[in-house]
């Protein structure tokens, strides 16, 4: 036999191996589909999917991988809970009464709470822990009350409140975050609800036009007002970027009503947005006003007109670099 001869033989022997090979693959495949489920079968699917499942379970003595933190809303207090056991594991009284521990009771708990030690309640929202280049570092977590107006800062070596304020000149403290980058040097909050800034009960709350809401930014370390922004409209949520240059809070209720009906008026509202340098420059220069012991600045305004064209964006007395951005 010749070479030529011999190379082709191989090549056709390979090729009926190979049709065998897939022949015998197929008709595996094939028995695989058409065989039906035994009892047995059932059974060893049935525990691969339970040994699955157990995976995410977190036996005693082994630690959670993540601890959360929740708020109690109208229980006034912050819950710790693991993942992925979702198990609760402890319980932290903030602006509650707990007879457990004493707190709301004690007088070291009372001085903690200080001017609000005589409240016995709160509607705890929106927990947020402290941060350096915008990863948590595990300090502090801030948690807003948002019935009294108040923000408490709990140490997380200990789990327990180590510091309590209330914030002046507001009413309802709703959205809180911290400032991200480089670390949390402020807690920044919203009050929620537009309300007389001569709040004395007397004739000069008739003025609605001397109603609004201030945008609170506090020393997180010394837990006191820093410095409040008057704004226009009601503040709802608000956030830091990653940059540790801006904050921003979104707003409803830019007409300033004073009734449901004056605040559904315009199809929307607006995103108000902070420029942090601005802002501690402007407080530097003497660019505020005291109110009620609180250094308050003014605002000035971004505003944004969505056209066909695209967006223009037309400034106004921008010496403060406090933004209002709305679109009409």
């Amino acid at each position: 036999m010749s070479n030529e001869d011999q190379k082709n033989n191989e090549v056709a022997l390979e090729s009926v191996d190979r049709r065998k090979f897939f022949g015998k693959t197929a008709l595996i495949g094939a028995g695989v589909v058409a065989a039906p489920m035994t009892a047995t079968m059932f059974a060893a699917t049935a525990k691969a999917k339970a040994s699955e499942a157990a995976s995410a379970v977190v036996h005693p003595g082994e630690l959670d991988e993540y601890y959360g933190f929740w708020s109690g809303g109208h229980s006034g207090e912050v819950r710790i809970m693991g993942i992925p056991s979702m198990r609760e594991l402890m319980r932290i009284p903030v602006f509650n009464t707990d007879s457990a521990t004493g707190w709301g009771l004690t007088d070291e708990s009372k001085r903690i709470k200080g001017e609000s030690a005589d409240i016995l309640m709160g509607d705890s929202h929106h927990p947020h822990m402290s941060m350096t280049d915008g990863r948590y570092n595990g300090k502090y977590v801030f948690i807003n009350d948002k019935a009294n107006s108040r923000v408490a800062r709990i140490r997380c070596n200990v789990m327990k409140v180590d510091k309590m304020i209330t914030i002046p000149n507001v009413q309802a403290v709703h959205g809180l975050r911290v400032q991200k980058v480089p670390q949390t040097k402020y807690v920044i909050c919203n009050g929620e609800f537009e309300i007389p800034m001569n709040n004395d009960g007397k004739d000069g709350m008739k003025d609605v036009s001397t109603y609004r809401s201030l945008f609170s930014v506090i020393d997180a370390e010394k837990m006191e007002v820093a410095f409040q922004v008057m704004v226009d409209g009601n503040l709802d949520n608000t956030d830091a970027d990653y940059d540790g240059k801006y904050f921003a809070s979104t707003c409803y209720n830019s007409e300033m009503g004073m009734n449901l009906g004056e605040m559904i008026g315009a199809e929307r509202d607006h995103v108000v947005v902070f420029n942090l340098a601005r802002c501690e420059a402007a407080v530097k220069a003497g660019k505020f006003k005291n109110h009620n012991g609180n250094k308050m600045n003014f605002k000035s305004q971004v505003s944004i007109e969505i056209s066909g064209s695209g967006i223009n964006i037309n400034i106004f007395n921008i010496n403060i670099g406090i933004y209002s951005l709305k679109s009409r």
